[in-house]
């Protein structure tokens, strides 16, 4: 099976590292030559490490970087039989890409979206192959992590979801098959908690440590509701919620008005260096950031 991904950044790099170590050949697809380059490092530095740790030999970390092919035209999809778009988690963006690979992509090839959160219902409405399109949510980091979160559209056919449920389990996943409403099941459930424990910091229930610390001993989380925040990306956070207010219509489901502010202001967790932490390059120390120090 030919497989094409689309996007070169966190997730898209991620899979298309799984894909490739697991024998398929990999088209790895970014507007962004810089943006392709940085993934091929990345893939490279996690094959690295894998060969360290011993859990692959240095020839499978050879052959799978040789199963994957950067392209920075969407023409390279042309001999596919996979398509899955992980391009950033915005609606207008990923509905214009299903348009585009709908009129590119050969007949019979199944086009996945890594999303989080949009409707697949919508994305394949975009297209002339509902049946052929579905949800095939990663989780993060990709090469470590168990689960992908199948999602059936409104049409997809059942031979596409058992094809993509085999084809998870062959790339050593564990898949769950879900219906099509906001949030799926992961971040339905993961983000009000997420929402909940930044009311509990906005509201001065508690401070970051102590939160994140209940959490981890009292609920046996092995990272806390704000540190994984800042981990998936406070934008991304709140854009989830925003499809689960907009989707259900329910205000328990409205973002925490600190979570919004601390987008505007530019500060979402990891990728930019603060959130309700503070991340140093080489350093895995974890610091509260000094906005939340008094709290």
């Amino acid at each position: 099976m030919n497989v094409s991904v689309i996007g070169a950044g966190t997730m898209g790099n991620g899979i298309a590292h799984v894909f490739a170590q697991n024998g398929y050949k990999v088209n790895l697809i970014d507007v962004s030559e810089a943006a392709l380059e940085k993934a091929i490092a990345t893939i490279t530095r996690n094959l690295d490490r894998q060969v360290s740790k011993g859990s692959i030999t240095e020839e499978i970390k050879q052959s799978t970087l040789q199963n994957i092919s950067s392209h920075s035209s969407l023409g390279a999809i042309s001999h596919s039989q996979l398509v899955v778009e992980a391009a950033t988690e915005n609606e207008a963006i990923k509905l214009s890409i299903f348009k585009q690979l709908d009129e590119i992509a050969p007949e019979g090839c199944i086009l996945a979206s890594n999303t989080s959160s949009i409707s697949i219902t919508k994305i394949a409405a975009v297209t002339s192959r509902p049946e052929l399109v579905i949800g095939m949510h990663f989780m993060n980091p990709v090469p470590v992590m168990k689960l992908v979160e199948i999602i059936n559209g409104y049409a997809t056919d059942a031979k596409v979801t058992a094809t993509i449920t085999e084809l998870s389990k062959k790339l050593g996943k564990v898949p769950c098959v879900v219906n099509d409403y906001p949030g799926f099941i992961a971040n339905r459930i993961l983000m009000p908690m997420i929402n909940e424990a930044i009311y509990s910091l906005y509201e001065g229930v508690a401070g970051v440590e102590e939160i994140d610390t209940v959490m981890k001993l009292g609920m046996a989380h092995p990272m806390g509701p704000l540190q994984l925040a800042d981990f998936i990306g406070l934008d991304v956070c709140l854009s989830i919620l925003q499809v689960l207010h907009n989707g259900f219509g329910n205000p328990k489901y409205a973002p925490c008005p600190l979570l919004v502010n601390m987008v505007t202001a530019r500060k979402l967790g990891v990728k930019s260096g603060e959130g309700f932490y503070v991340y140093t390059a080489g350093s895995k120390d974890l610091v509260v950031s000094p906005r939340f120090g008094n709290q």
